[in-house]
């Protein structure tokens, strides 16, 4: 769904970072140039064919943190019936 969206953010954002390669300086190329290229690795390598073929490969447990399974507590705690005061006007 979002897939599109991020590739297309981080085309953006390694264009932006690479138009700082055309200054004269040789240390704002130098970083311009590896941001972009970083940018790039994590948005067409990383997030489009590395994290999908993981999360094939370890299945459910790669959403572990979401599908935790807390033990169910038999205590129930008493909700008041009226949660706030509402707001008078002088």
């Amino acid at each position: 769904m979002t897939g599109g969206v991020i590739t297309s953010a981080g085309v953006i954002l390694a264009a932006t970072f690479g138009a700082l390669a055309v200054l004269p300086l040789l240390f704002l190329v130098q970083l311009a140039f590896l941001v972009a290229l970083g940018v790039l690795i994590d948005t067409l390598v990383v997030r489009s064919l590395l994290v999908p073929g993981l999360i094939l490969d370890i299945g459910r447990a790669s959403w572990w943190p979401w599908q935790r399974r807390v033990p169910a507590d038999d205590t129930q705690t008493e909700v008041p019936q009226r949660l706030a005061e509402p707001a008078t006007s002088r």
